[in-house]
């Protein structure tokens, strides 16, 4: 049994605490938050296979800077002279290569597959007794030919890989979601996918954690680690100091804060995500993109959720009308009829996402400090590959064989 603290009580760090009380460790989770906000708790739910291209692709960085400008486009980023904001761009740049994408994808798609695999093994577990948990795969509902072309192409590699996918015209979309009028040419169907609801889901797996014993400390800040002996031999808090014999970086967009305090270097940035719910019934009943609004659309238990936008600006939990707005009017274009109110977009929240340049997560050990694993870098994928991450993260610390070559996830990989 060892003596393991995580910093970060996402749904990647109580996914690693859920798997590694499991082998009998000790666990203790350390949050800055009172674990009730943020990334966690106000993405879209998906468990998405089907998500296969990383961030970082051919022509999303000529797409950034034609949207530089615009703070109401869906991939926003603040200009700003920051030595760590820029040379993440230029790793996401030199990122976006085609080769490098066909090399990621392979990688994307089993993680996936195997976090949605765990998610139903913790759901029939009966450990978080009942939530919600769903496969009814996701919609690309798109408005143009060009939309249909480029998503055509990504459902191609996709079904290559074994993953299910269809195509939808007008008359099938409508015929898949019956009660709500789309306005679009039609859909393609990832059957692969599955969705939950993460306002549910997080204080259920919260409550377990704590009724296995695992330590659960909110509202405490990391303000410092030493190192001894190539190894964290304390990690000073707002409220004490620890010591353990393993220690699970996880802090998502602070992550690599923290690891400059350790002199790692690990290229991350925050990317800001916003979410609209509307708790009265709007007739949606299928998770979807709406592919020309660049947003998201989720029925999840007791209402339904519109989420979107990708904000580079660092660390803030500012709030952008404009933004809001843009989620509300990509809806109105799609669901013509749906009508979300002032009071709903005034309640609009806010997440960061922790991006690496090259879309994969960092899971793995440390190269310098022996006790030290890195489970952070998600990017919107965070919430998908949770339980994923947890797993991996218990099988490296105990020294197991991992259930995938996690050899594309090196935290101190070159870009």
């Amino acid at each position: 049994m060892k003596n393991i603290l995580i910093i970060g009580g996402g749904i990647v760090g109580l996914s690693s605490a859920y798997f590694l009380q499991k082998e009998g460790h000790q666990v203790t989770v350390i949050d800055k938050s009172d674990i009730t906000s943020g990334a966690s708790f106000v993405n879209a739910g998906y468990i998405t296979p089907s998500h296969i291209v990383p961030m970082a692709s051919p022509g999303k960085m000529a797409q950034g800077i034609k949207w530089m400008f615009n703070s109401a486009s869906p991939f926003y980023v603040k200009p700003r002279l920051d030595i760590d904001f820029l040379k993440w761009t230029w790793y996401f740049h030199k990122s976006s290569t085609t080769a490098k994408v066909e090399k990621a994808i392979p990688v994307i798609k089993d993680i996936n597959i195997m976090s949605r695999e765990l998610f139903k093994d913790i759901k029939d577990s009966g450990d978080l007794g009942d939530f919600h948990l769903e496969r009814k795969g996701l919609l690309m509902i798109y408005k143009t030919d060009e939309s249909f072309d480029h998503e055509m192409e990504v459902a191609e590699k996709a079904s290559f890989l074994g993953l299910e996918v269809s195509e939808l015209n007008q008359s099938e979309l409508g015929a898949i979601e019956p009660n709500i009028k789309i306005d679009a040419k039609g859909a393609i169907h990832y059957e692969c996918d599955g969705h939950t609801s993460p306002t549910e889901l997080m204080p259920k797996l919260l409550a377990y954690l704590k009724s296995t014993g695992v330590q659960v400390n909110i509202n405490e800040e990391v303000l410092d680690l030493s190192v001894m002996n190539e190894r964290i031999n304390e990690v000073k808090t707002s409220k004490g100091t620890y010591s353990a014999d393993e220690i699970i970086l996880a802090a998502g967009s602070w992550s690599g804060m923290l690891s400059k305090k350790l002199n790692i270097k690990l290229s991350l940035q925050a990317g800001k995500g916003y979410r609209i719910n509307v708790s009265r019934p709007t007739g949606i009943t299928m998770p979807a993109i709406l592919m020309e609004a660049s947003m998201a659309v989720t029925p999840m238990r007791d209402f339904t959720r519109f989420a979107g936008t990708m904000e580079f600006s660092g660390i803030n939990n500012t709030i952008r009308k404009e933004r809001v707005l843009a989620i509300a009017n990509g809806a109105k274009k799609f669901y013509p009829e749906l009508e979300i109110t002032q009071e709903e977009i005034a309640d609009a929240k806010t997440g960061m996402r922790p991006v690496s340049p090259d879309g994969l997560p960092y899971i793995g050990k440390s190269r310098d400090l022996k006790n030290l694993t890195f489970a952070t870098g998600h990017a919107m994928m965070g919430w998908s590959l949770g339980p994923a991450t947890g797993k991996l993260v218990s099988e490296i610390i105990d020294g197991k064989k991992t259930s995938m070559d996690i050899s594309a996830f090196a935290p101190e990989r070159r870009f």
